[in-house]
């Protein structure tokens, strides 16, 4: 059997130790936050295995931490990008970009993270799940997220923008331009974003004294494609909406394509307000109305507490939310129709 083979895993130890995986994982990265018995336990139990722990200093005394993005496809990445590189430069520490591999289980992905010697890993707009979340558990490297697709359990650190609360600031800005008809392009459903910005949608119609629509929420990804079809269906209505919230910027600017394709006006005869505020948005014709997420600032807070996760040391709460900001322009305007009477 190889060295490597008979290296026990957290797991293990954790069973034999009786107590629980996080607990193994606490003392080997030195952590303070366990009794000193139960250390001293755990600690023999480990060198009696022959664990070699991902906190074994890389040959080249480099501290280096994985950077891992679900795609590399829009500004907002690399804003992201910008924020967690100065983060890590503040603090010595290299940053090694890349995609999230092929990898359902997550045991080679926290292997190869291991023998890499990496401190962590933060995880951009990707899902991560239990199984995955165990493998590094195991290998005591810690993980933020930053806008996970899902989360499953409430103990992995995340980082985000307070979605729910733009989502109520989007809609509550088309409410009080007299908007009683305000369509949702939700995005993924199955996404956090998604699904907080929806509930934002749907508190801020119920504070204004109007009843959500279901007839008027239409899902899809976050492409302009997506935004092009559920604009065009919305607007083609009978009843259609006067006005347009949708889940990211690129869905928007696909709704305002589709109402200068039904021959409708932005903002005279359809308002439009998007989420994100891409650069590309201050360019569109009329320049959109949307809500800002502070994506350099979320990539620095992320790289922040997975340092400290790295060091030992806790933090105060697994999920931190940064503001967004409602950014007014001219895609959106009051419904006259709605004034006149």
């Amino acid at each position: 059997m190889s060295g490597a083979e008979r290296r026990a895993t957290l797991a293990a130890v954790a069973r034999e130790a009786g107590v629980s995986v996080p607990t193994v994982s606490k003392v080997v990265n030195g952590r303070t936050d366990v009794a000193p018995q139960t250390r001293a336990r755990i600690s023999a139990l480990l060198a009696s295995h022959g664990y070699v722990g991902r906190a074994t200093a890389a040959p080249t005394g480099v501290r280096t931490v994985d950077l891992v993005f679900d795609a590399m496809e829009t500004p907002n990445n690399l804003k992201i990008l910008k924020g967690a590189l100065a983060a890590a430069a503040a603090e010595d520490v290299d940053v090694v970009v890349g995609l999230v591999p092929e990898d359902p289980r997550g045991a080679a992905w926290a292997r190869r993270t291991a023998s890499a010697h990496r401190e962590g890993i933060v995880l951009v707009t990707s899902s991560i799940t239990s199984k995955q979340w165990q493998h590094f558990v195991e290998r005591g490297i810690p993980i933020v997220t930053i806008d996970p697709v899902d989360v499953p359990s409430p103990e992995i650190p995340s980082v985000g923008a307070t979605n729910f609360h733009g989502g109520m600031e989007a809609t509550a800005h088309l409410t009080g331009l007299g908007h009683r008809r305000v369509g949702f392009i939700e995005g993924p459903p199955e996404r956090g974003v998604s699904i907080a910005r929806l509930h934002g949608y749907q508190a801020a119609l119920s504070r204004a004294g109007i009843a959500p629509d279901p007839e008027l929420v239409r899902a899809g990804p976050f492409t302009f494609d997506a935004g092009f079809t559920a604009a065009a269906d919305l607007l083609s209505r009978p009843d259609r909406p006067t006005a347009l919230f949708a889940c990211n910027d690129t869905l928007a600017l696909g709704a305002i394509e589709a109402a200068r394709t039904l021959g409708l006006r932005i903002p005279e005869d359809v308002s439009v307000v998007g989420f994100d505020d891409m650069p590309v948005s201050q360019w569109s014709a009329p320049p959109l109305t949307t809500v800002r997420q502070p994506f350099a600032e979320m990539g620095s807070v992320a790289m922040r507490r997975l340092l400290r996760l790295a060091g030992g040391a806790p933090l105060d709460s697994p999920r931190v939310e940064l503001a967004a900001e409602l950014i007014i322009r001219k895609s959106t305007g009051r419904n006259l129709e709605s004034f006149e009477h």
